[in-house]
């Protein structure tokens, strides 16, 4: 580090924030009476950043919402499968077909022609929540992947939404 003297015009070299250099040199003699400089406190401030959603990407919440929509379906399955074997072990569908066949009987011994007990099939139950659940896949990720489409054409309009995101503690 040099020091200027005072006929020489050029400015003092600065140091390494870009800043010239405040205080001595490292090496140099401390002056008489001065102290160390204490440690700055640590104070905790939440930081705040303030940002804008512009876009989201079609591709990526197709993936996203489909993926979702297949767990939801396992979950359906299994909550159904589940509850009809809970309901079927407590005779709850034969109770319910045997019911319906006795209000469905003629009065001359003449009955329609009606089976309440193929209603309840584990095949015809399961098979019915097969395929809602597939719609429900199909459904819900064609609906997220166009509300993600009208986003982006919303969001170069508007500006899409702000948002303001701070550190957690």
């Amino acid at each position: 580090m040099t020091v200027p003297s005072p006929d020489d015009s050029r400015p003092a070299p600065s140091g390494p924030g870009g800043s010239a250099a405040a205080g001595p040199a490292l090496g140099a003699p401390k002056p008489k009476g001065s102290k160390a400089p204490k440690a700055a406190k640590a104070t905790k401030t939440t930081r705040k950043a303030h940002l804008s959603v512009s876009r989201i990407e079609p591709w990526s919440v197709m993936k996203f919402s489909f993926v979702i929509s297949l767990v939801c379906f396992i979950v359906l399955f299994v909550a159904v499968a589940v509850i009809y074997a809970i309901l079927s072990g407590l005779g709850v569908f034969d109770a319910l077909a045997d019911t319906l066949t006795a209000l469905t009987e003629g009065g001359e011994g003449e009955e329609i022609p009606i089976d309440p007990a193929s209603w309840f099939s584990p095949a015809r139950v399961l098979g019915y929540t097969g395929l809602i659940g597939a719609l429900n896949i199909v459904l819900i990720t064609a609906l997220s992947t166009v509300a993600a489409m009208l986003y982006n054409l919303a969001a170069d309009l508007v500006g899409g939404i702000d948002v303001t995101l701070s550190e957690s503690e």
